[in-house]
């Protein structure tokens, strides 16, 4: 049976340890530890080396005693800034921070379930097949874990990502591909005060373009926004530079390529009227998954919640997890709701009767698989 004091104390143990993006080491040598003392077979790959940050991926294994396909369960270990130094707080069976920090539920919910399920495993000596669990460094800002993850250590085929808002009983079987769009606009500088005529301002040539573009909600598949804005150095300089990140997001990869290359002819367009440059870069950041809810694994998911009391319910998602790159990967995968609310602001918080309920539904995935 899964500990509800158990399970409140170790995440809140967890999110106190630091493990910022690409600085994951110390909440990756703790969780190492605890998966070795729950008799997993424990490694870590070099995708750390790969991407600049000071801990791997942990891929482990805990065997089992049942000649079945083995099941994967993953989630990462890094979390955004303002995410040093959390203080974890309860307040009316709420877990929330202090509001000086994120609270770090996204994803160390997900890790204090599945770890809560292994030791239920052990204590009742529950039989299963073989088990796989990954801890991914590095997925917030780009999937850089899983997209790095060495693929040669797993044997699973069908994968549950624990690493989504929703409530348990959610069920994630479809997300967005996402283009980045990196553009450099060139102007030319000039006295802003005594010839401003003859500069040409990179700045406005920026706002000309974003004022012509479909931004934001675009349609139900498709989403788009301007980031991040940088230039200029003085007032009294016609700016000559500027540089803009930008995304676009759909679950359709049609739509997603008509809204990337109308932003481009955006940028293009408005630099050849004020006659600036326009240098625009733009990559694929990931593909959109999209799992049949007639597959095997939707239905473990489905039977787990009825099994357990959960309303299960398939949704698609805008935001991109570990369970586009696994999916690409060729590792069927899913992502579940954990419950974890407004994630990456200092308001986030999760019900503790979440964080039971999904360390109730791994323990049950893990029997239905």
């Amino acid at each position: 049976m899964v500990n509800r004091d158990r399970i409140v104390k170790e995440f809140m143990e967890y999110v106190q340890i630091d493990s910022l993006t690409r600085q994951e080491a110390d909440f990756a040598k703790f969780i190492k530890g605890e998966l070795e003392k729950l008799g997993l077979e424990v490694t870590v790959d070099n995708a750390g080396e790969k991407i600049g940050s000071n801990a791997n991926n942990i891929i482990s294994t805990l065997k089992g005693d049942k000649d079945v396909e083995p099941v994967m369960l993953c989630c990462h270990m890094d979390t955004v800034t303002p995410g040093e130094g959390i203080k974890p707080v309860i307040k009316d069976d709420v877990i929330y921070s202090d509001g000086t920090t994120i609270l770090g539920g996204d994803n160390k919910a997900g890790i204090a379930a599945i770890i809560e399920a292994l030791k239920v495993i052990k204590e009742e000596n529950i039989s299963h097949g073989d088990i796989e669990v990954v801890f991914t460094i590095a997925e917030e800002g780009g999937l850089n874990g899983s997209k790095n993850l060495d693929y040669s250590k797993i044997k699973s085929k069908r994968a549950f990502v624990l690493d989504s808002g929703g409530s348990p009983g959610q069920i994630i079987v479809r997300g967005p591909a996402q283009d980045k769009i990196d553009v450099k606009i060139k102007g030319t500088p000039a006295h802003a005060g005594v010839c401003p005529e003859e500069g040409i301002s990179a700045i406005q040539v920026a706002s000309s373009a974003i004022n012509r573009m479909n931004l934001l909600r675009i349609d139900e598949d498709t989403t788009a926004n301007i980031g991040i804005i940088n230039g200029g150095k003085a007032t009294n300089i016609v700016c000559p530079e500027v540089e803009i990140k930008a995304e676009a997001r759909s679950l359709s990869d049609e739509k997603l390529d008509k809204q990337t290359a109308h932003m481009v002819e955006c940028f293009k367009k408005a630099a050849e009227e004020f006659k600036a440059e326009a240098e625009i870069e733009t990559s694929r950041a990931y593909g959109a998954f999209l799992v049949d809810e007639n597959e095997e694994i939707v239905e473990i998911a489905k039977k787990a919640c009825a099994n357990i009391g959960l309303e299960a319910f398939t949704a698609s998602t805008g935001g991109g997890s570990d369970t586009n790159i696994l999916n690409v990967n060729g590792i069927k995968a899913i992502n579940l709701g954990i419950g974890e609310k407004k994630a990456h602001t200092l308001e986030e918080h999760l019900e503790i009767k979440d964080l039971v309920n999904t360390a109730k539904l791994v323990l049950e995935i893990i029997k239905t698989a």
